[in-house]
């Protein structure tokens, strides 16, 4: 059994161990992996047999999936689960006077923006040093030849979908950004067809429209290229290439720096490719 300092105690670090352990896990454990790392507010408020019988398993597989990471039962690594969920639902107030005490002393607004410069370095360091370069060329060559390419976002990820979206126009790109105000997404979307190719951008809580909008594409022989945060992410399960993207916060905000700078890449790079075709 490992001591309880080597155990994982954030849900990054959980979630890193289960992905690195995820090939050499057997076939039921791994069924509860995926289910924990796709629905951990189920894991962090449910009981043992409610999750077992959500997840499919028997409740012994729970606390088998537990000391096969070095947790002594299923109540230890649900703590992991419940500190995930304390720190995703801390307030906006509580964030601020988290960034007051960081500024203690000192000038708040340039500790504030060295924190989110460190924040953006490290993600973007991350990102750099784990980013598979043969992912970028599989999704270029998807983008490349396509007649139009349809970009889908809600929420924290929609500022990279407009980038996306201007910058594709400036290097005369056809497009379509989904953002109807008139409702009008599912007809915008029944246009597409396998000449065309999507990019999806969703991290958790994972936005149930461009999720479900992307698994219907999918399903029509539209090819999906994804920007998300887990193997598990229910975006990754639609795409034919996606990309996992982590980016480090500071005082519980999160930028996008690593995502924007990807987005940026393919995007000259699907020009540049359509450019030495032409």
């Amino acid at each position: 059994m490992n001591s309880i300092a080597s155990l994982p105690q954030d849900f990054e670090t959980l979630r890193s161990m289960v992905l690195e352990k995820w090939p050499d896990l057997p076939k039921r454990i791994a069924q509860v992996a995926a289910y924990s790392l796709d629905n951990p507010d189920e894991i962090a408020f449910g009981t043992a047999a409610s999750v077992a019988a959500s997840a499919g398993v028997q409740p012994s597989t729970l606390i088998r999936f537990a000391q096969h990471l070095g947790f002594d039962g299923f109540t230890s690594l649900q703590q992991v689960f419940r500190e995930r969920l304390r720190e995703r639902t801390t307030t906006y107030e509580e964030r601020l006077n988290a960034l007051r005490e960081e500024a203690a002393g000192g000038s708040q607004g340039r500790a504030v923006l060295d924190g989110f410069v460190t924040a953006a370095s490290k993600s973007l360091e991350i990102m750099s040093r784990s980013l598979d370069s043969e992912l970028i060329d599989r999704a270029v060559g998807i983008l490349a030849p396509v007649e139009t390419v349809y970009i889908l976002a809600r929420r924290r990820s929609y500022p990279v979908a407009t980038y996306i979206a201007y910058a594709m126009g400036k290097l005369r790109i056809r497009n379509t950004l989904i953002e109807s105000v008139a409702g009008l997404d599912p007809e915008i979307l029944s246009f597409a067809t396998p000449r065309d190719a999507v990019v999806a951008i969703s991290f958790s809580p994972y936005s149930s429209t461009t999720v479900e909008s992307a698994r219907t594409l999918a399903d029509h022989g539209v090819p999906v290229v994804a920007i998300t945060d887990s193997a598990f992410s229910p975006l990754a399960q639609s795409a034919r290439v996606w990309f996992e993207v982590a980016e480090a916060d500071f005082a519980g905000f999160r930028s996008l720096s690593a995502t924007m700078a990807l987005s940026m890449a393919l995007t000259v790079a699907v020009a540049e490719r359509r450019r030495e075709a032409v």
